[in-house]
Parts: C-alpha cells; sequence; structure tokens
C-alpha cells in the first residue's frame, strides 16, 4: 500500500503514529490499513490502534490526541473508553475516525511487543506481525477479516502458523466458538 499525499488517510495516520510516539511507541496500527499493508490494499473508512495503556491515563491520552488533531467523536468519550476500553476519535481535518483499544491481555501485549515499524509511503507506522494481524482478524471474525486472512497469507506465506493455530485455538476455548480456528485453517493452506 502507498501512502501518498492524495490519501484521505495520510494525515490521520501521521497522527496515529505520532500519539503512538508519545507513549512509548506501545501500541500498533491494525485493521483495515495493516490488512492492507501486510497484505492486498482494500479500501478501509477507519484507523484501529491497540495501545497499551491504563484507563486511568485517559485524560493525557485525550489531551495528546487533541494536540495532534484527534478529537473525541462522541460526547463523554472518556467514560465510554472507561467501560468499553476503546476511545472514539475523529481526526478533526479528515473527519476519518479513529478507534483506540486499550490493551491489556497478555496478547496484546505480545502483539505490541511484536511490532514493528514499516515504510509506507512517506509515513513510518508501526504495525503487528502479518502472524498477529491474522490472529486479531480471526477474533473479529467478519467475513472481511477472513478475507484479509488469506491476502495477508497470500503475501507471507512463510509465517509462523504453529503460533497462529495456537492463539487461535486459544481464543476460541475461551470465546465458546470453535469455528474460529475451523474457518481459518483453511485459510492457511499453502
Amino acid at each position: 500500500m502507498t501512502i501518498s499525499s492524495m490519501n484521505p488517510l495520510q494525515l490521520p495516520l501521521a497522527a496515529v503514529q505520532q500519539l503512538l510516539e508519545c507513549f512509548g511507541n506501545q501500541g500498533v496500527i491494525i485493521g483495515g490499513v495493516a490488512a492492507s499493508v501486510l497484505g492486498t490494499p482494500r479500501l478501509t473508512a477507519d484507523v484501529d490502534v491497540v495501545l497499551l495503556l491504563s484507563v486511568s491515563r485517559l485524560p493525557e491520552l485525550i489531551d495528546a490526541a487533541a494536540r495532534l488533531g484527534l478529537v473525541p467523536r462522541i460526547a463523554d468519550a472518556e467514560h465510554f473508553a472507561r467501560r468499553n476500553r476503546v476511545l472514539l476519535l475523529r481526526h478533526e481535518e479528515s473527519g476519518i475516525g479513529v478507534d483506540v483499544s486499550l490493551g491489556m491481555l497478555p496478547f496484546e501485549e505480545e502483539v505490541v511487543s511484536r511490532g514493528r515499524t514499516v515504510q509506507v509511503g512517506t509515513i513510518e507506522l508501526r504495525l503487528p506481525t502479518p502472524e498477529d494481524l491474522i490472529i486479531l482478524k480471526a477474533v473479529a471474525h467478519r467475513p472481511k477479516d477472513l478475507l484479509d486472512i488469506s491476502e495477508v497469507f497470500r503475501c507471507h506465506p512463510d509465517l509462523d502458523r504453529a503460533r497462529i493455530e495456537a492463539w487461535v485455538r486459544e481464543f476460541a476455548a475461551a470465546l465458546e466458538m470453535p469455528e474460529l480456528w475451523a474457518d481459518v485453517a483453511p485459510l492457511l493452506e499453502p
């Protein structure tokens, strides 16, 4: 995926990356943006992020985001984020939505610690590994997520399938959704 000055996501992605840097790069950009970079470019209307941050630091996060042009997109966004662990923002200039999930699970900690910076056009973005993106997409389990999994695997056929299977099976058991692995396994066949 190339991000040019004509891409409507360029400014919000640059702001999100700066926000991650404000918090020691303790996060990664996930969702459609990561799927487009690590797989096949596709249309996405927002930016999704996992950030390892305690809810007690929400006021600091909201202030830092506002300085970068990322403003709450709902009334009482802090209260919503405390309840749901997701801060709903909007890039003021472009109107693009930014969802910041406040990670706390051991898997999310691993995703962030394994994350890497990737040059995308003129911007460096912190992204998960292809394996970790596939695991996140498996849990989300929407039709577009399954397509993303297929495309990421096609672009990265030598990925660590054992890691993906172990984590997807663990989430499948925890969520009582055996179909998670049953639906993903065929997508990871050469």
